[in-house]
Parts: structure tokens; sequence; C-alpha cells
């Protein structure tokens, strides 16, 4: 199992407490791209992707539903 496939089961089996660097390298992983944001918010976007997904960083920590927001945009692309 490679580095990025166990980052993922790790989010996915707990999406409740997910450390925001690692949020990152995981979005990053999947072909997610940092565009922009303001304060504590980090916007990503994805070329197969029509959304955004915005992410807050709260004490070092990514809030659980936007986890849950990636995981499904991950799963829509057809990626999982």
């Amino acid at each position: 199992m490679t580095h990025k496939e166990k980052l993922h089961e790790r989010i996915k089996n707990n999406p409740v407490n997910v450390r925001f660097d690692d949020a990152v390298t995981w979005l990053h992983s999947w072909g997610f791209i940092q565009q922009g944001g303001k304060g504590s918010h980090t916007v990503f976007i994805h070329p197969d992707y029509t959304g955004k997904l915005t992410f807050q960083n709260v004490n070092g920590m990514a809030k659980a539903y936007q986890i849950k927001q990636a995981l499904k945009a991950i799963k829509e692309m057809g990626h999982e």
C-alpha cells in the first residue's frame, strides 16, 4: 500500500481528526491545486471537478464537514 493509499484510508476512516497539513498533502496527491484563499481559508480546485473545495485551518486541524465534502468530490470524479 502506497503512502497516498494509507493517508486516504486513514482520512476516510476518521474524517473528524485530520490535521490541516495532512489534508493539504492528501488533496495535492489527488491532483487538487491550491488557489488562493483568505485568512485561515484555503481554496482548492481540480480540472475534473466543477466545484471548489474550501478548507479552514482551525488550530492546525481541518473541519470534518470539509473533509467529507472532499471525499465526496473524489468519489464523484471516479478516483476512489
